[in-house]
């Protein structure tokens, strides 16, 4: 019988693997985990009041892939930058460093709601792409995926490419803000689930 170098065993058994996980291969997501909460809740501040910047609220509804039946129990995890463009990782903190402080969690209720505040995020130091939020989702029984980051209409460095090369993973992440009296941004998202997942059933 003959024998396969084992290097090429474990390279058919990853590929095997990843050929089953929903939302592309070899995407690396053990950031999610870092710190999370045992007790996650609908709603979460991200933000603490004294942070820079301007306050932001985001909600919305995540239903089922039928775009229709609300979805419980579905964690989402943000992440994105300070008002000086950085994820800069608070002097206290152990975990997710690399994503920095403006990070957290919510689990959506029996209705599928979820809400999020936190500080309006800024465009990379670059300058060559748009401010954004970045989104995992986890379901109950299937592994964790991205999809298509919060963007804000009105964003100067949002651009008709970026429209268009959109892949509308859970549904357009395209969102506007409007100031409430406050004068805290308001913004609302809902996501479809598997919506334009790769894999997804």
């Amino acid at each position: 019988m003959k024998k396969f170098p084992v290097l090429l065993i474990l390279l058919c058994a990853c590929v095997l693997s990843q050929a089953q996980k929903i939302g592309g291969s070899c995407e690396n997501y053990e950031l999610i985990y870092e710190g999370m909460p045992k007790e996650l809740n609908w709603q979460t501040s991200i933000a603490y009041a004294s942070e820079p910047g301007e306050r932001m609220e985001i909600s919305g509804i995540i239903y089922q892939k039928d775009g229709k039946k609300p979805a419980a129990g579905v964690i989402l995890y943000v992440y994105h930058t300070d008002v000086k463009d950085e994820y800069t990782p608070a002097a206290t903190q152990v975990h997710g460093r690399r994503h920095g402080h403006l990070r957290g969690w919510v689990k959506t209720d029996t209705q599928g709601r979820y809400q999020f505040n936190s500080i309006r995020p800024a465009a990379y130091p670059i300058r060559k792409f748009a401010a954004h939020i970045h989104t995992i989702i986890k379901e109950p029984n299937k592994n964790e995926y991205w999809i298509d980051e919060y963007q804000f209409e009105g964003d100067s460095l949002l651009t008709q490419k970026d429209r268009d090369s959109a892949q509308n993973r859970g549904g357009s992440g395209i969102i506007t803000l409007t100031k409430n009296e406050k004068g805290i941004w308001i913004g609302k998202r809902d996501i479809i689930l598997g919506k334009n997942v790769p894999s997804y059933q």
